[in-house]
C-alpha cells in the first residue's frame, strides 16, 4: 500500500498528498528501468486494489506523470512509457589543470549578473527559478501582513546567528537530507553566497589552496579570487562528480585547506554524487584532515524522492560545513541563506558579523511562517515537477536546433543545462552575437578558475516553457551551427594554405 509521507514542521503533521506519492513511486520505477520505454503501464483499476486507493486518486497520479514527460496516455489502451527517443552524447569528462591557480573570469562575470532579469533579454543564462508560481503567494501574503503590523520588531537589528524561529524550520527540513542539526548550530546568512563566503574566510588564509569540482559556480570562483586563494580543479564526471582518485592524489602533493563542491543537483552539471562517492571523500578529508564545504542549494530540486542525503548527514566530527538557501527553492530576492558550520560554528559567525552582522528580519520572520505552516513542501513538489518537465523540453529543443554532436547534461535536479560545443568554439563571442537579438546565454569559461570550457555554455530552463523561450533556444542554436560552420571555413582554408 502507498505510504504516507510524513513532515513534522512545528506542532503540526501534515500527509502528503496521496496521488502526489503514488506519481513518485511509479516515476522512480520507470526511471529505474522496471518499465521500459513502450511498456503499458497497470490500469487504474489494478493500481486502485494493489495500493488501496480510489480510482480518482489513481487518476490524478497518472495526469501528474502525464504533465512530468513520463507517461503518455492512448485512448482505449490505456498509459504508456513513452518511447525512448535517442538522448545527446553526455559532456566531455573534464581535464584540468592539476596544479592550483589563480582565479580571472570576473569581466564575464560581471556582464551576467549586471543584466537586469526582467527586461526584454530573454535570460537563459541566470541562475534565477519560477518566481510566478501560484504557490508562492502565501509568502507574500505573508510579507505584507507582517509589514503592516504595528510592532516595530521586524525593524530591529535582531541577532547575528538569525531568528530562532527560522532556524527551528530549517532544522527540521534537514531531516530530509538526512541530517540531524540543532537550531543553535544553524546560521541564517543574506543568501548562499554569503554562507560560501563565510566558510571559505572561516577556514582558509590568503594564498591556500582550495579543491573544487570543474565545472564549478562562478560565485565561488570570485570569491576564490576575492579573497586570494587559489583554486584546484577536480575532473568531474557528468553524471558522477568529481573523481576522487584524482582528489586523493591531489590531497597528497598539495597542501589544500579545504575541498569545496556541490554533490547534489550539482550547478553547473546537475550530477548526484552517489552515496558511495560522498561517503569515500569524507573519509578522504578525515585521512588528511582537511574541510569540506558542501554547496546544497539545489538539493532539495532532485527530481526523484526521496531527496539525496548529503555529505554532512554523514559527519561526525564537524568537518563538514553545509551551506544553502532558498533563492532557488523559492525566491532569489529574499536573500536567505543559512549555513551549518560544525566544528566552525564561533569562526563562521565571526566571518558573517564583519561581513553583513545581521540579515534582515521581516524576510526571515515570513519564511519561518510559510514553512511551519506546511506551504513549502507543496512548493516544492510543484516545482521539481515543472523542472523535470522543462529539462526534457529543453533537452528536446537543443536536439532539435542545435548542431548535430553536441553534448548536453543530464540533470537529475534544478533547472540548470550544461552544453558543450567542439573545441574551438568561443561562447563568449557567441553572447555578443546573440546580444542584439536579446538573448543571453551564460559562457562556460565562467565556471573554471582557469578559464576553460570556453566550448561550453549554460542554459536555464526554470521558466514555464512558451514560444519566447523556445525562439531564444532556437536563435542560439542557429548562430552556434554558424559558428561552427564559419570556425571549420577557416581551418579548411589554412589547410590549403
Amino acid at each position: 500500500m502507498v505510504y504516507f509521507a510524513f513532515h513534522l514542521y512545528g506542532q503540526r503533521l501534515f500527509i502528503m498528498t496521496l496521488y502526489v506519492t503514488l506519481a513518485e513511486l511509479i516515476g522512480s520505477r520507470i526511471q529505474q528501468g522496471l518499465y521500459l520505454p513502450g511498456d503499458r503501464l497497470p490500469s487504474v483499476r489494478a493500481l486502485s486494489q494493489e495500493h488501496g486507493v480510489s480510482l480518482s486518486t489513481v487518476q490524478q497520479a497518472y495526469r501528474q506523470l502525464e504533465d512530468d514527460g513520463l507517461v503518455e496516455p492512448r485512448p482505449k489502451s490505456g498509459y504508456f512509457v513513452p518511447p525512448s527517443r535517442q538522448k545527446p552524447a553526455l559532456p566531455m569528462v573534464s581535464r584540468t589543470a592539476q596544479r592550483p591557480v589563480e582565479v580571472s573570469q570576473w569581466d564575464q562575470v560581471l556582464e551576467l549578473v549586471s543584466t537586469p532579469p526582467y527586461g526584454d533579454v530573454v535570460q537563459l543564462g541566470r541562475g534565477i527559478p519560477d518566481i510566478e508560481a501560484p504557490t508562492l503567494k502565501p509568502l507574500l501574503r505573508s510579507l505584507s501582513r507582517l509589514s503592516r503590523r504595528q510592532s516595530l520588531k521586524e525593524l530591529s537589528y535582531g541577532c547575528v546567528e538569525g531568528e530562532i524561529s527560522l532556524r527551528e524550520q530549517i532544522s527540521r527540513l534537514v531531516l530530509d537530507s538526512g541530517c540531524r542539526i540543532p537550531p543553535e548550530d544553524i546560521v541564517v546568512t543574506t543568501g548562499c553566497h554569503e554562507a560560501l563566503s563565510a566558510a571559505l574566510r572561516a577556514i582558509c588564509q590568503p594564498g591556500d589552496i582550495v579543491a573544487v569540482d570543474s565545472p564549478s559556480f562562478h560565485g565561488v570562483m570570485q570569491a576564490l579570487k576575492g579573497f586570494g586563494l587559489k583554486a584546484l580543479e577536480l575532473p568531474t564526471d557528468p553524471l558522477t562528480g568529481i573523481n576522487l582518485e584524482a582528489l586523493e592524489m591531489a590531497l597528497e602533493q598539495w597542501p589544500i585547506k579545504a575541498i569545496q563542491l556541490t554533490p547534489s543537483c550539482n550547478n553547473p552539471l546537475g550530477y548526484i554524487m552517489p552515496e558511495a562517492n560522498k561517503r569515500a571523500l569524507l573519509e578522504l578529508a578525515q585521512r588528511y584532515d582537511v574541510a569540506i564545504i558542501e554547496d546544497d542549494i539545489y538539493g532539495e530540486l532532485a527530481y526523484r524522492y526521496p531527496r539525496p542525503r548529503t555529505i554532512k548527514s554523514f559527519d561526525e566530527d564537524g568537518r563538514v560545513l553545509l551551506c544553502s538557501s532558498f533563492s532557488k527553492t523559492l525566491a532569489p530576492g529574499l536573500r536567505i541563506g543559512w549555513i551549518a558550520p560544525g566544528r566552525y560554528l564561533q569562526r563562521v559567525l565571526h566571518m558573517k558579523y564583519m561581513s553583513t552582522g545581521m540579515s534582515a528580519q521581516l524576510p526571515q520572520l515570513a519564511l519561518a511562517e510559510f514553512i511551519g505552516g506546511g506551504l513549502y513542501e507543496p512548493h516544492l513538489r510543484r516545482m521539481r515537477s515543472q523542472y523535470a518537465r522543462g529539462r526534457e523540453l529543453m533537452t528536446g529543443w537543443v536536439s532539435q536546433y542545435f548542431p548535430a554532436g553536441t553534448r548536453v547534461s543530464q540533470p537529475q535536479g534544478g533547472f540548470m543545462l550544461w552544453v558543450e560545443m567542439p573545441q574551438g568554439f568561443d561562447s563568449q563571442r557567441l553572447n555578443r552575437l546573440l546580444a542584439p537579438h536579446k538573448v543571453q546565454v551564460a559562457p562556460g569559461s565562467i565556471f573554471s578558475a582557469a578559464g576553460k570550457y570556453r566550448n561550453c555554455l549554460r542554459m536555464n530552463f526554470a521558466p514555464k516553457p512558451d514560444a519566447r523561450q523556445e525562439q531564444a533556444v532556437r536563435r542560439v542554436g542557429e548562430t552556434v551551427s554558424a559558428l561552427l560552420a564559419e570556425q571549420e571555413t577557416g581551418l579548411e582554408e589554412m589547410s590549403v594554405r
